[in-house]
Parts: C-alpha cells; structure tokens; sequence
C-alpha cells in the first residue's frame, strides 16, 4: 500500500494522521519536502510517535531551512527543486508519504504539491480539520484530486466530531470516512498505537 497523506491547508495535523498510519501499517515514512525545523523535522515527529521496529524512516529529497511554501525556501536557499526529484525510496513494505501543506502548494514556480502526488500514483488520505471555513477548503480539496483522476483512500477528520460539518462533507464527495482522531492534550507512543489499532480495522 502507498497512502500520500495531503491536508486541506497547513496545521491540520498531516503529521500526527502520517505517524497513525504508519503504526497501524507498520509502513515506511517518506516526507518528500522538509521546509524549516530541520532539528526537529516531521520525519522526527514520526519517528519518536512510532513503535514497532519495522518501518524504515526515508530521508527528505529536499530539506530547505526556511520553514515557508517550498519554492520560495528552495529559492533563499539557492536550490531548484524539479518534479523528477521526487523518486520514491525502493521498499517491500507498505508505505506513508506525506506531503507540505495543501494540494496546491508550490514547489517551484510550474508545479504543486498535487503534481508530486500525480508523479507518484499514490492513494490519497485527506485529512480535513472542523474550523470556519473548512466546508469550502475540503470540497475544494476533493474537486482538485478528482479533476486530476486521483486515487483517493479516504477522509480522516482531525479534530473533535462535528456532525453537520462532516456529513455534508462526506454525502457530497461520497468519500469513505477513514476515522477520526480527536484533539489530544498531546500524542504519545501509547496514543499513537491506540488510534493504529482503530485504524488498522479500515486500512
């Protein structure tokens, strides 16, 4: 399986869902672009969340210092970021690739972030977050994947339940709702193998 979690904007959690998945999958972890936090990248987010031995942590293609949209990190960093960087790491196992910010990020100034996904052929995981607004930013999400025939796995909401945001959601896209993880005072190993544990049921 290769799941390419995307989000609706930035700060909705793609991290957090990323290292779920790759518990529940015990899958390997690629995150493509790493922009800014280099001493704590997302790929050390979701090493120190995940627990079983199996999954194999694959290096950033680009790791830029700035922590701003792609292109323009890549640009103070005099760096050119090409789409045929993005070659996915050779493995045998599952794998979960997460992506920088929203669908329509660039990474330079011709190509976005859905452009990687379309490189790729992955299967999307969306992960949608319930805040004014996030109607309009998923369904727009949704019609950006579908306009380019993507494959998508399914929805993940993360953030407390919100009846009347997430049924519209879901009777107007039909997407499978994957699950949801609710907002936590903080994630640990332990609460990351809990949620991988619901998650592994509709994987």
């Amino acid at each position: 399986m290769r799941l390419f979690v995307t989000g609706i904007g930035t700060e909705v959690g793609k991290t957090i869902i990323s290292a779920i998945l790759t518990e529940a999958l015990e899958a390997d972890y690629w995150k493509p672009v790493q922009a800014g936090d280099l001493d704590c990248s997302d790929t050390d987010k979701v090493r120190d969340l995940v627990s079983n031995t199996k999954s194999v942590f694959h290096s950033a293609t680009h790791a830029l210092n700035h922590p701003m949209s792609p292109h323009a990190a890549a640009e103070r960093d005099g760096v050119e970021i090409n789409l045929e960087d993005f070659v996915e790491p050779e493995t045998l196992n599952h794998i979960v690739i997460e992506g920088a910010g929203g669908l329509m990020v660039p990474i330079n100034r011709r190509n976005c972030i859905v452009d990687v996904i379309e490189n790729l052929d992955a299967e999307v995981v969306l992960v949608s977050r319930n805040y004014l607004g996030s109607i309009n930013h998923t369904l727009l999400s949704i019609e950006a994947l579908k306009n380019r025939g993507l494959k998508i796995k399914g929805i993940i909401f993360n953030d407390v339940e919100n009846v009347d945001t997430e049924s519209v959601i879901l009777e107007m896209t039909g997407l499978k709702l994957l699950g949801r993880v609710d907002l936590e005072d903080s994630f640990t190993k332990e609460i990351v193998r809990w949620y991988a544990e619901k998650f592994k049921l509709v994987l």
